[in-house]
């Protein structure tokens, strides 16, 4: 394993697996799947700021939920970040 693994070359079969998993969640979502890589790039750019993720293995669904208060389905995101490390800031 390399030591950073963000440089790591990632294979064909890999990149290709990413990204039918993006367009699947685009099609349920109703939205492009850039739009999807943009939400998903932004999340791991916000989240990097305050603790060390494994961005290779972030996982993003959208799916629609019946709302209680209301007669329709509304769309709701939902985030898989792996964690590797929360480094004490100061913050608490």
């Amino acid at each position: 394993m390399s030591l950073f693994p963000v440089f790591r070359k990632k294979n064909s079969g890999e990149i290709a697996r990413n990204r039918l998993k993006l367009l699947l969640v685009a099609d349920k979502a109703d939205c492009s799947p850039e739009i999807m890589q943009m939400i998903k790039d932004d999340m791991i750019r916000v989240v990097s700021r305050y603790m060390d993720i494994d961005s290779d293995r972030i996982e993003i669904q959208m799916k629609k939920l019946k709302q209680p208060d209301c007669e329709g389905f509304s769309p709701v995101l939902y985030a898989n970040i792996p964690i590797r490390d929360v480094p004490d800031k100061g913050i608490y």
